[in-house]
């Protein structure tokens, strides 16, 4: 099993000190949490994408390529990439240079976004977003892999034989999809034979892994082998101490203070109190047995292979974020990397395979190397709003 940290840049108050730090101070924090999962040896780092108050993740690529040049190891990650609200061919343009001073550390995890404000600044309609967000991936894709694009979208200006650069690192990059409440965006995977990344934070584990199952049963109907059918999994929240119940009263601040966020917003609490988020969310607050034991309940469920936890510290303190995350490398992670399978391909870029080579020729130009398969269509290629002490994604 393979472990991420995301964040959404969630620019708000801490739940329990009540304290908004500056702008300039919330990037530093999404930087300091990028250094630290990879200095305690987490595999991923993700950024979300939101275009609305609270939020100030905006703009994955900068945030992204600025952390492709103070890391070296960890894959980078969007998350998720609101594919419904771009022009395609300017998002190819932005991760294809991010894929390439990144050394191919880049993995895009797509969605259709969510949230009334974003789509109305970008004039998306709750009826063609779905629409958008399928014709833009499906766009996204073909540049992706072709040199030269003939297409005529519904929702951008058409293309004829449109060369658009860089080209790109990754032959193909992968692409997760977002999987939060619809069957959408699960079809939409399983068709192209792409990963599946389930939210799996506002509800308990049933609508989520009826998605999942879903998932698996496209998956097979669009003809592509089962073993390599992927899924991915976040979680509401993550606190460990070597008790029990010093998880608990640990965590049981930050609990109480999003549950009086919700309340002053009017929200009625999916969990109403802390014992019922710990019993029957996704969070994994506890000791480390009592998390390795709910990470393969869940498991048994989703049968998943990667799993994402909170970059951001949402109300504990610097120590007691830091404490916890290193429990986790030290404790948690060593046992769910032997008992839980890795993705069904190396965790590393994603490059073609090398041509033949050939005597030269006088007349012969340099070529661009041709794009590999859609990672076949048999094969597996190829977040969050806030909802409680937990993103949510798409």
């Amino acid at each position: 099993m393979k472990f991420l940290t995301i964040t959404l840049i969630v620019h708000a108050p801490d739940p329990v000190t009540r304290v908004r730090k500056s702008t300039a101070e919330r990037f530093r924090e999404v930087i300091d949490n990028a250094l630290l999962a990879e200095e305690l040896g987490f595999d991923g780092f993700g950024v979300g994408e939101r275009h609305e108050r609270p939020f100030i993740s905006s703009s994955p690529p900068v945030v992204l390529s600025h952390l492709a040049a103070l890391t070296s190891r960890i894959r980078l990650f969007t998350a998720v990439t609101t594919l419904s609200l771009l022009d395609p061919v300017r998002a190819y343009e932005d991760y294809a240079t991010l894929d390439h001073l990144s050394g191919g550390r880049l993995e895009v995890i797509i969605g259709k976004g969510n949230g009334a404000a974003q789509r109305e600044l970008f004039h998306v309609t709750p009826d063609d977003q779905w629409d958008r967000n399928a014709e833009s991936y499906e766009l996204f894709r073909r540049i992706w892999r072709e040199d030269k694009v003939t297409a005529d979208p519904r929702f951008r200006p058409a293309l004829r034989d449109a060369e658009v650069w860089p080209r790109p690192l990754q032959q193909p990059i992968r692409v997760w999809h977002g999987s939060a409440t619809s069957k959408e965006s699960v079809d939409l995977a399983a068709r192209y034979g792409d990963p599946l990344f389930s939210a799996n934070v506002t509800n308990p584990i049933e609508p989520y892994a009826e998605l999942v199952q879903y998932y698996r049963e496209r998956w097979e109907c669009y003809g592509h082998d089962p073993t390599l059918a992927t899924v991915g999994a976040g979680t509401a929240g993550y606190y460990a101490e070597r008790s029990s119940q010093d998880a608990i009263a640990g965590y049981r601040p930050v609990f109480e203070g999003y549950l009086a966020f919700q309340k002053r917003l009017g929200m009625e609490p999916v969990f109403p109190t802390l014992e019922d988020f710990v019993e029957r969310s996704s969070a994994l607050i506890g000791s480390p047995q009592q998390v390795i034991e709910k990470v393969h309940r869940y498991h048994e469920r989703f049968g998943h292979s990667v799993l994402h936890l909170h970059a951001d510290a949402g109300g504990l303190t610097d120590a007691q974020h830091r404490a916890s995350l290193e429990l986790f490398q030290s404790d948690i992670a060593p046992v769910l990397r032997r008992e839980i399978p890795d993705p069904p391909w190396p965790w590393a870029p994603v490059l073609a395979e090398p041509s033949p080579s050939a005597p030269p020729s006088s007349s012969s130009q340099p070529s661009s190397p041709s794009p590999s398969s859609p990672n076949a269509s048999s094969s597996a290629a190829s977040l969050p709003t806030v909802d409680g002490p937990a993103p949510a994604a798409v």
